[in-house]
């Protein structure tokens, strides 16, 4: 695995890292704890080529790959995760699908406007009864001439609040299980669509998630993506994407709370010397390293599978279960090295705290990851 950055490669990570510092550390506590969508951050990642980074020129994205995904999910969730998983979303669950499955002429109605950010996407799979067991989908939709008519409610759709277009989960065919989902491409502000109030979080609380409910909302022939009864294979391919994205920002999470932590560490003297300098607190910070370091090997190999147009279903879970791990641990460590000053807001280690959380539950929980992993031992 060559783990040479190209010159572009090398490009986004320069500017991901500038935008970073300068424009979304600075925010990062403030809508953090006023639960606030960062707008202006989103405009701005728009203008900077982030929200359509995978997608050809040809159809309003960036033009770079994976690898390149993955070094700014990164730079931008070491300084605020739930910016972070706006872009993420936006990219891997939105974009990703619509690319590999969508028709020209879909791409040019649908994918074009989120690639450039004029447009927010969400993905809704999640439903009260079918988080993890995403083939147990209750909503339905019904066959009426030329098109379908939806009906049904889905959970913590992230970016629910604010999207533009929905790639929606269905079942066409309730009796055939798997095989009886059915994908759509909806219009969030159509008729019969209508949202919930936003989630109460413990995290990535500047990042808005809600319930969406499907009132016998129409949609035409047109807006199917993929085949009818072939939603579950889009939905599997698509969170193999995702968890490369999650890897990243589970990261992203690690590296602020470890580099917040070496930082203090470096600066708060005990018992007459450095809190680094007693051997406790370091070999805790040289392990922290250790696993970031880790992670972020596995979470590169997965990108660059897939930007080589490989299969990496297992390396996608072997990284977001490992990164989003990673991500926890550090975080309650980067608590641990400042004392009781990890557990006030004033320092943002118990942000990252917080943030980590979700990254062992979303798009996927670590108990799926494993049962991925360990499903692609059986098969060999």
């Amino acid at each position: 695995m060559d783990l040479t950055l190209t010159d572009e490669q090398q490009a986004i990570l320069d500017m991901c890292k500038e935008f970073a510092a300068r424009e979304v550390a600075p925010v990062a506590a403030e809508i953090d704890r006023e639960a606030r969508f960062p707008a202006d951050l989103v405009k701005r990642m728009a203008e900077l080529g982030l929200m359509g980074i995978e997608v050809d020129e040809m159809w309003g994205g960036s033009g770079m790959d994976a690898l390149s995904y993955v070094l700014a999910m990164e730079e931008i969730s070491t300084a605020c995760a739930s910016t972070g998983v706006i872009m993420s979303v936006n990219n891997s669950l939105v974009c990703d699908p619509l690319v590999k499955f969508a028709t020209d002429a879909q791409k040019d109605q649908w994918l074009r406007p989120l690639a450039a950010g004029e447009k927010l996407g969400c993905f809704m799979l999640s439903e009260p009864e079918a988080g993890s067991d995403a083939a147990a989908q209750k909503t339905i939709a019904t066959k009426d001439g030329d098109g379908y008519v939806i009906s049904g409610t889905k959970n913590w759709i992230t970016n629910g609040p604010q999207a533009d277009t929905g790639i929606l989960f269905t079942m066409t065919n309730p009796e055939a299980g798997h095989r009886g989902i059915t994908c759509f491409i909806v219009d969030m502000n159509g008729e019969g669509v209508r949202r919930g109030q936003k989630d109460d979080k413990l995290g990535i609380r500047a990042s808005h998630s809600c319930q969406v409910f499907f009132d016998e909302h129409r949609v035409s022939a047109d807006q199917l993506l993929g085949e009818e009864g072939k939603g579950f294979k889009v939905a599997m391919s698509t969170l193999d994407c995702g968890r490369i994205g999650i890897a990243a920002q589970a990261l992203g999470i690690a590296r602020g709370a470890f580099e917040a932590a070496a930082s203090y560490a470096c600066d708060r003297k005990t018992f007459g010397k450095r809190v680094i300098d007693h051997q406790a607190v370091a070999f805790m910070l040289a392990d922290m390293e250790v696993d970031i370091e880790a992670a972020r090997l596995l979470t590169w190999r997965a990108a660059l599978l897939k930007a080589s147009g490989q299969r990496h279903s297992k390396e996608s879970a072997m990284a977001k279960l490992y990164a989003s791990e990673v991500a926890n641990r550090v975080a309650k460590n980067a608590i641990q090295v400042h004392g009781g000053n990890g557990y006030v807001t004033e320092y943002p280690v118990e942000r990252h705290f917080r943030d980590a959380k979700i990254t062992e539950i979303y798009e996927g929980t670590s108990e799926i990851q494993r049962l991925v992993i360990a499903n692609s031992l059986i098969k060999g």
